[in-house]
């Protein structure tokens, strides 16, 4: 069988144990017994998933009513997808910033001057920290474009 991933904006809400049973296949038995989230597609699909399943799989996003989407990309989105940073100097001039993500997913930055006896590492940090921080911007703005408008 192939893999497929994709991506898409749904609306879900921590649901209780009571709620959950009316979700669960309770013709087949079969009722939730941890904590989850009662899950409603675009299509109108309504189903529940595990709490780790869930957030492993989603991020919330933030309302926007003034856009035609509704939500966007926050700050402390954005904040929230740098989970590190490593800093190094190179050449007693040079700033390289390493940043984890979440998922894993590293972006590195560099930042120079030109004389060592001007360089900062603090300095360079902070640079290479807004580079960053807006790589990680445009990677959420493509990732909620693709959840509002498919994979096309």
């Amino acid at each position: 069988m192939k893999k497929y991933l994709g991506v898409k904006l749904i609306e879900a809400e921590p649901i209780s144990k009571e709620e959950m049973y009316k979700i669960g296949d309770s013709e087949n038995g079969v009722i939730p017994k941890t904590p989850g989230y009662k899950v409603v597609y675009p299509d109108g699909y309504v189903s529940w998933s595990p709490k780790e399943v869930f957030e492993k799989a989603y991020m919330e996003v933030s309302p926007n009513p003034n856009l035609k989407s509704d939500v966007s990309i926050s700050q402390k989105m954005v904040d929230n997808s740098i989970v590190d940073y490593d800093v190094f100097t190179k050449k007693d001039k040079i700033t390289i910033v390493v940043a984890t993500l979440r998922n894993g997913f590293t972006i590195v930055e560099s930042s120079a001057c030109v004389d060592p006896a001007n360089y900062s590492e603090e300095m360079g940090k902070e640079i290479c920290i807004e580079k960053i921080k807006d790589k990680v911007w445009n990677h959420l703005g493509f990732l909620l474009q693709c959840g509002v408008g498919g994979i096309k």
